[in-house]
């Protein structure tokens, strides 16, 4: 992984901590989410009008895409209506790049460096130990650790189809782009049928959520998609899962969080593996 890449992919992290911390700080989070969908597929307009069009081949990978993407944001609204998704978020967000990282080595012929695989590992396990920094009981919640890591099985899932599919099409912002569209048109039927009120709310109390955390979310993931025809899958869902501690360090200087001993230890961790995947490429 270039140092570029690697810039570009912990800028797309900070950036989906901040939109998330939009959504975590809203009191109605089908009117965040929709928002942000809705925000997504705006800024992909202009978008496709620059951007290459994309391999017709890529249209499978492109259509697995946007069903995962709309299951994934229906599967997170319901874990939200569950319970306090916050207690076991981490789990997914950190399951998914060891998942990623194991079906790739094991059933896609990718071919990762010990060092490389240990990375992935203290990015994934840092991220899932920050469960053990909240209180609550989530952790002994065995239907919100579920949701967690059927949440997380989504994301390795989107991220592999989208980052071959990028690959495959030959032009990852006009993948992403329509992508995106479609993803949009998809949520806002679903919405349409199942919480019209919200949908017709969004014009009048989301726009801030549609330009700012539609505009980051966008911006974010088009950084990732392109970074997964750079370096490996498995690297890049591991760097940008490190979003989760910018999303600490927001909680604790921003909205006033408590850091603990824990938060500290798992941020650590979590750290230790992002220099670990630096120094895999340009360490001596």
């Amino acid at each position: 992984m270039t140092l570029t890449v690697f810039l570009a992919v912990i800028f797309a992290a900070l950036l989906h901590a901040g939109w998330n911390a939009m959504v975590k700080g809203g009191g109605d989070k089908h009117l965040a989410m929709a928002g942000v969908v809705i925000g997504q597929g705006l800024f992909a307009i202009p978008v496709l009008a620059v951007a290459p069009s994309p391999d017709p081949a890529s249209l499978p990978l492109m259509g697995a895409g946007i069903l995962l993407h709309l299951g994934y944001q229906l599967f997170l609204l319901a874990a939200y209506r569950s319970g306090d998704l916050s207690q076991v978020y981490p789990l997914a967000r950190g399951s998914a790049p060891l998942i990623v990282a194991a079906v790739s080595v094991l059933f896609l012929g990718v071919t990762l460096a010990p060092l490389q695989i240990g990375a992935v590992a203290l990015i994934g396990l840092g991220i899932m130990s920050m469960a053990l920094a909240r209180r609550a009981d989530g952790l002994r919640n065995r239907g919100a650790a579920l949701l967690a890591l059927t949440t997380g099985c989504f994301i390795a899932s989107y991220s592999l189809v989208d980052g071959l599919g990028a690959r495959v099409a030959g032009s990852a912002l006009g993948f992403y782009g329509w992508l995106t569209i479609g993803n949009m048109l998809g949520f806002v039927a679903i919405a349409a049928l199942r919480w019209p009120a919200t949908l017709r709310r969004v014009p009048r109390h989301g726009l801030k959520l549609v330009f700012l955390g539609g505009g980051a979310s966008f911006t974010a993931y088009a950084l990732v998609i392109w970074a997964f025809t750079q370096a490996p899958i498995a690297l890049v869902t591991a760097l940008r899962e490190t979003s989760i501690v910018f999303a600490v360090l927001i909680g604790v200087f921003v909205l006033g969080e408590r850091m603990n001993l824990a938060k500290v230890v798992s941020t650590m961790l979590t750290l230790a593996g992002v220099v670990l995947l630096r120094y895999v490429r340009h360490g001596p």
